[in-house]
């Protein structure tokens, strides 16, 4: 494993508000889609402390929903009629279970109801919001886009198997943030598109596989990692990686 980056912001546990982001100009918008999960909730909190005019928060309990692209478009639409470019766009939802469908331990738990719903919420919601939102981008300066992946997602690091879905759907998150990182930077060569891997954070997702020895780390502290780990990576030679909340670059 290779590590990318060494900044400042990663020596600390900690970062203050003030610092954060700091490589990214605040003359645009910020948006957090996802902002009701733990992660997401806790980056707004970090987001709107920066210095960005306008911090837009779209989530379940507002009335947006990732998996309809009518939705997805309507929220871009507001954005647009803010009339400022859009700086920073982080995609923080997803999906790993529900009350009725957890990830399969073997092949022969795999059902076409779990498969779809991943793919819809890790897969193909991020990709409508790459479609809706890249589009109103700064077209000069540093911008970035970050989805939150997973390195079980990671096929080069798969050592244990299953969550065939979960795992098929974040990989393929990765590859729509590669692809969009192509394209990206032949609109603006500063953009950053990257995917990232938060590591274990308390959360309703990751409790039922929170065990004895497993570094759980609050959202507020994953939340202030991450914002390290997107300003601390320029969009010239970082764009299109996959990066964890330490920095450190993990294989497809």
């Amino acid at each position: 494993m290779l590590m990318f980056l060494r900044h400042p912001f990663l020596q600390r546990l900690r970062i203050s508000f003030m610092e954060a982001l700091a490589s990214i100009p605040k003359d645009g918008q910020a948006i957090i889609i996802g902002s009701s999960g733990a992660i997401g909730a806790a980056l707004a909190v970090v987001v709107r402390k920066t210095g960005f005019p306008l911090v837009h928060c779209f989530n379940r309990s507002s009335g947006f929903d990732l998996t309809s692209e009518v939705s997805i478009k309507r929220a871009a639409e507001q954005v647009k009629d803010c009339d400022l470019p859009v700086r920073f766009l982080f995609v923080a939802a997803g999906f790993l279970h529900d009350d009725d469908q957890m990830p399969e331990k073997s092949m022969r738990e795999i059902t076409p109801q779990y498969l779809e719903k991943a793919f819809k919420l890790n897969a193909i919601g991020p990709a409508l919001v790459l479609k809706c939102f890249t589009p109103l981008l700064a077209k000069r300066e540093k911008a970035v886009v970050a989805a939150l992946s997973a390195k079980v997602g990671s096929i080069g690091d798969n050592q244990l198997g299953g969550w065939y879905g979960y795992r098929a759907s974040k990989a393929a998150l990765n590859q729509l943030i590669k692809t969009s990182a192509i394209e990206l930077k032949r609109r603006n060569s500063d953009t950053l598109c990257v995917a990232l891997h938060p590591g274990t954070v308390a959360s309703r997702l990751s409790k039922p596989f929170q065990k004895a020895g497993l570094d759980v780390r609050l959202p507020s502290v994953a939340a202030e990692e991450l914002a390290a780990v997107v300003d601390a990576l320029d969009g010239v030679n970082a764009s299109g990686g996959f990066y964890d909340y330490k920095g450190n670059q993990l294989p497809w």
